[in-house]
């Protein structure tokens, strides 16, 4: 099922940019709230249940990731909780992105044009 569900949401987020006006920007921000307003309504969960990873890894996995954090702070430390909540439930992932991502800067140089 993981492989299932992972590859029909990235079918989906291609076929997207294949055959509407949308960029990759617009689909990046189209399934990050998409995930979070379907994990808000209690939709996404039975997904992720179903399909593990293949439901958590894609963007909308993120979505979902910010709002459970979310709802798991409101619910320990009330409204502050809405502060610290997306933050420590996706801090792994930003981090790993923002390490990688300076690494590959490091180790590549762009061959676009000016350089």
């Amino acid at each position: 099922m993981v492989f299932i569900v992972g590859g029909g949401l990235c079918v989906i987020g291609q076929l997207l940019m294949d055959l509407t006006p949308l960029t990759p920007a617009h689909v990046l921000v189209l399934f990050v709230v998409l995930g979070g307003i379907l994990s808000g309504i209690g939709l996404y969960q039975p997904l992720v249940d179903i399909a593990g990873a293949g439901a958590t890894v894609p963007l909308l996995g993120f979505g979902h990731a910010l709002v459970t954090g979310t709802i798991e702070d409101i619910n320990s430390f009330g409204f502050l909780g809405i502060f610290s909540g997306a933050l420590k439930a996706t801090a792994t992932g930003i981090m790993a992105a923002v390490v990688f991502g300076f690494f590959m800067s490091v180790l590549f140089n762009p061959k676009g044009k000016g350089g």
